[in-house]
């Protein structure tokens, strides 16, 4: 079993300025990793804000941002989730626009890329951009992690299908300050239902005409909320409760149907 220290990215990102969200970024990630985290996660399109203008500032995975977040990362020494907005040709030779969460590791590799499978639709986001069609878990150090972001905190579904393969869900998400009590009451009940950590990290400030405020946590497979050290703020998350809460109240083991293949 093991046990990880994970920094909550939370911050203002710069409207449609990589330099500038990249910039907060890379201090960000900076004053994680000297307080000893090992994953620093940060919100979702952390270089542009939720953006609609792919057409104008989605990048390919090994764009200018990604190539950036990867020096940061390896200067660092830590793994790093972030949010970017992508694109990519697709079977047809298409082009096509992502909502995506990449996972950069201490040696500024990329080892992950998942695409939002829930788009949303009262931003036209599903007009815009292309659906991701399956989960992604990665392996952190022996810990288990599964990527989703933002609006697929609203589909249980999405957290059952992965529930018995992982110690942990990240979620990533611009989430606005009008339903700011939905995310924290959503991040409780994911955890509970998945008997997991569910980690979620909101951007702060203000972007697209929206304000954002944060209100980055962690829940324990409990359902508890895990208390929150330093800036940013950092939890230690272990796969050692996940078991023993499993263990003691069997739940998760007697999901039927899900039938995902990882």
């Amino acid at each position: 079993m093991t046990s990880l220290r994970i920094a909550l990215g939370q911050y203002d990102i710069g409207w449609h300025d990589p330099e500038a969200s990249l910039s907060r970024a890379a201090d960000l990630i900076g004053r994680a990793a000297s307080a000893g985290a090992r994953v620093v996660l940060l919100p979702e399109m952390c270089t542009i804000g939720f953006t609609m203008d792919a057409a104008r500032y989605a990048e390919p995975i090994d764009g200018p941002s990604a190539q950036r977040l990867s020096a940061i990362a390896r200067s660092a020494g830590v793994y790093v989730i972030a949010g970017l907005a992508t694109r990519a040709s697709d079977a047809e030779g298409l082009e096509r626009y992502y909502n995506s969460a990449l996972l950069f590791a201490p040696d500024g590799s990329l080892k992950a890329e998942y695409r939002k499978q829930r788009l949303f639709a009262y931003a036209d986001e599903e007009k815009i951009y292309s659906a991701g069609d399956h989960p992604v878990v990665v392996d952190i150090d022996g810990l288990r992690l599964g990527l989703l972001i933002c609006f697929d905190l609203r589909f249980p579904e999405l957290f059952s299908a992965i529930a018995p393969h992982v110690d942990a869900i990240s979620v990533i998400a611009s989430w606005p300050s009008a339903r700011q009590s939905h995310w924290e009451t959503l991040l409780r009940a994911r955890a509970i239902e998945s008997q997991a950590y569910v980690i979620g990290v909101n951007r702060i400030g203000r972007g697209g005409k929206l304000d954002y405020l944060g209100g980055s946590a962690v829940f324990d497979p409990w359902g508890a909320p895990l208390a929150l050290e330093g800036d940013p703020p950092i939890a230690m998350i272990d796969a050692a409760v996940v078991a023993s809460t499993r263990k003691a109240f069997p739940m998760v083991r007697d999901r039927r149907g899900d039938g995902v293949q990882l």
